[in-house]
């Protein structure tokens, strides 16, 4: 009767599982980036990325995201409450225009948090998530040696852990790939992983622009309930 428990265990164990315990973090990462980007693009990447993102309740918003990431260079246009909101950062100069006029009222400013700080942060939420998996390989990035198999949006998946040094970031961020092809799916972040906080945003489809795969949509949900709180659609390289 033992025999024959271990026989049915033995073929419980997918295939998966058992590649899991000889890959490493780094090498699921390298294999990742060389089908986001086979031709290593993303550092000289320059291009359009036109973008629906939509929120419950709210508005669909309309923007254009435009990088050139050889020239540090990032531009980001929306039109928010009947305004059209421009945002440029290059390298560590920030400059803004609301309805194609780079004099904007005070108020506007503050409504709009034009300042140069909160550009920036804008432009590395932008560049972190499209530039995913390739910003993994960034200074401060904390690759957990450790590659695990579990579930994702009900599909088995490859999981890496990755941490951040204190300087660049306290979340604790999983990312999930395709046993078979190594595409990114979807990753999880957590504030404080013992309280489930934080945030899972699954990715489905691809739009290949300039030679990168980038995920066509990105949705957004609540660890602890589900809840959902948007959406981040690309509409194509116009």
């Amino acid at each position: 009767m033992k025999q024959i428990i271990c026989y049915c265990l033995f073929f419980l164990i997918t295939p998966s599982y058992i590649y899991a315990q000889t890959i490493t973090g780094q090498q699921l990462l390298e294999k990742s980036i060389q089908y986001h980007d086979p031709k290593d693009k993303w550092d000289t990447f320059k291009g359009t990325l036109p973008l629906k993102e939509t929120r419950p309740n709210g508005a669909d918003r309309q923007s254009t995201l435009k990088l050139d990431n050889k020239k540090a260079y990032f531009y980001l246009d929306q039109n928010r409450e009947g305004y059209r909101i421009e945002k440029m950062v290059k390298g560590d100069v920030c400059s803004y225009k609301v309805n194609g006029s780079a004099t904007v009222a005070d108020s506007l400013v503050q409504k709009f948090r034009l300042t140069c700080p909160q550009l920036q942060r804008i432009r590395n939420y932008y560049v972190y998530l499209w530039g995913m998996p390739m910003k993994l390989k960034d200074p401060g990035t904390q690759i957990d040696k450790k590659v695990s198999t579990t579930t994702f949006q009900g599909d088995e998946v490859l999981s890496m852990k990755v941490t951040y040094d204190k300087a660049v970031g306290e979340d604790i961020w999983y990312f999930y790939f395709n046993p078979t092809n190594y595409a990114l799916i979807g990753y999880r972040f957590y504030h404080d992983e013992a309280v489930n906080d934080g945030e899972y945003i699954p990715l489905v489809g691809e739009e290949i622009i300039n030679g990168i795969r980038f995920p066509k949509a990105r949705t957004w949900y609540v660890n602890k309930d589900n809840r959902l709180l948007g959406a981040d659609i690309l509409e194509g390289n116009k």
